[in-house]
């Protein structure tokens, strides 16, 4: 079996049953002057115990397609976030 893909981002909308928004971040080098960008792009993930919350850290792996839009599956919460 393949190695399947491994993200780690952080949860920006935790409002779905069995689902979380997730940003994930990259760094990217512009091609013409070689500035670094930040980029994020959103996932949807499947969260089976509802155990990410906004503003948790979680690690994703790829899946077969579970919906229209979900193709991740949150493996573990790395960090929780913080409450002030």
């Amino acid at each position: 079996m393949a190695n399947k893909r491994e993200m780690i981002g952080l949860v920006v909308r935790d409002k779905l049953d069995k689902g979380v928004i997730v940003a994930v971040e990259r760094r990217v080098r512009g091609a013409v002057y070689g500035k670094i960008r930040r980029l994020t792009t959103r996932f949807m993930a499947h969260d089976e115990e509802n155990s990410a919350h906004v503003g948790d850290r979680v690690a994703l792996v790829e899946s077969r397609p579970l919906s229209r839009r979900k193709r991740f599956v949150v493996s573990r919460v790395v960090e929780r976030a913080r409450i002030v």
